[in-house]
């Protein structure tokens, strides 16, 4: 086979898309250093998409029938049957993947709410508790925002940065809570609600006081406070 029949000819108009979160490319794929994880956290979105909402989940023996994904993890020579464990093992790890035993056997679904219920929801006795289920605790503005509103673009991305920046995490899950409240999903809404609360004050439920005022100080003292 030559060069030029190696070569991808192009992706076809109208061709079919899997949908992967903004946050893979600006959180976790600089955190990935093991290809044989990317490969595998990849495919599981396209793995994943061709399944209805109620089996969102995978095992490892399906991943290891589906010929690109063995094609791709052979190319990284060695045995392709280890690399897709490792693969998997990581991605679990990380957080990208969540797994429980079901039925005697391991399941995987991307870590998110639809994958979580998917596999719940197969067998609430025998499923496990979740790997990176303490993480989601305290969810970053990324989270919150898909979860609420949807798929993130790049200028919202940008946004939403900005934003994690300049308010305190407590501000940003609440505006979302109230967003969600009052059905207003957008981000413009939720920005608005921040501007606010930044201009006029939040009193915190706990003390009656702006968490604002307490971060503020802080920053403007702290050069007398470290002599």
């Amino acid at each position: 086979m030559t060069a030029d029949e190696r070569r991808f000819p192009g992706f076809p108009a109208g061709a079919h898309a899997t949908a992967v979160p903004n946050v893979f490319f600006s959180d976790l794929l600089p955190s990935i250093d093991d290809p044989a994880e990317l490969l595998v956290t990849l495919y599981a979105f396209y793995a994943v998409g061709r399944r209805r909402a109620s089996e969102r989940w995978l095992t490892a023996e399906q991943l290891s029938g589906e010929s690109p994904l063995r094609a791709a993890l052979s190319a990284l020579g060695g045995d392709v049957e280890a690399a897709l464990r490792r693969g998997l093992a990581a991605a679990v790890t990380r957080g990208s993947l969540v797994a429980a035993t079901v039925e005697g056997g391991v399941r995987f679904a991307l870590n998110g709410p639809l994958g979580k219920r998917a596999l719940l929801g197969a067998d609430a006795a025998e499923a496990g508790p979740l790997p990176g289920a303490a993480a989601e605790a305290t969810p970053n503005i990324y989270v919150l925002y898909e979860d609420t509103i949807g798929t993130i673009s790049p200028l919202v991305a940008d946004e939403l940065r900005a934003a994690e920046e300049e308010y305190p995490q407590e501000w940003i899950e609440a505006a979302f809570r109230e967003a969600a409240a009052q059905n207003r999903r957008s981000w413009r809404y939720v920005s608005r609600i921040l501007e606010r609360w930044h201009d006029e004050g939040r009193h915190d439920a706990a003390t009656g006081r702006d968490p604002r005022a307490r971060r503020d100080f802080a920053g403007r003292y702290r050069a007398l406070i470290r002599r």
